[in-house]
């Protein structure tokens, strides 16, 4: 993904947004904001995905059909995070655009994290009402 940093283009890697790489610009494309925000979702995600993840599979690896059920429910409460991620990262990224500010990476990186630490929050909190 390419950026604008004044009259310049700035490829944006994904190592770059992980590394919260920018050097004193600001996202200001509605496309920059999504990136940056996704990113950082997905991969707050797919890290406490893959803890549940082997978590689950040293507690059900005597279980026949333990493992094959881990990687199931792992990968579902992924695929389901992620496509919660793109959308709540394209409505940030949507306010930000149309109040005409730009966002810092460091932002994004809050907004991303956020929204994973929110779905932990909320999953949690109907496990319980169930109980």
């Amino acid at each position: 993904m390419k950026a604008e940093a004044g009259d310049q283009m700035i490829n944006l890697s994904v190592q770059q947004v992980l590394s919260l790489w920018a050097h004193g610009t600001s996202l200001r494309h509605l496309t920059e904001m999504w990136y940056w925000v996704f990113l950082w979702a997905l991969f707050s995600s797919l890290f406490v995905h893959g803890a549940a993840g082997v978590l689950m599979f040293v507690m059900l690896q005597r279980h026949r059909q333990g493992r094959v059920i881990s990687v199931i429910v792992v990968s579902i409460g992924f695929l389901g995070s992620v496509t919660g991620a793109m959308i709540t990262s394209a409505a940030v990224a949507g306010i930000y655009r149309v109040a005409g500010k730009s966002m810092a990476p460091m932002e994004a990186l809050v907004f991303g994290v956020g929204q994973t630490v929110l779905t932990i929050i909320i999953s949690f909190s109907r496990i319980l009402a169930t109980l």
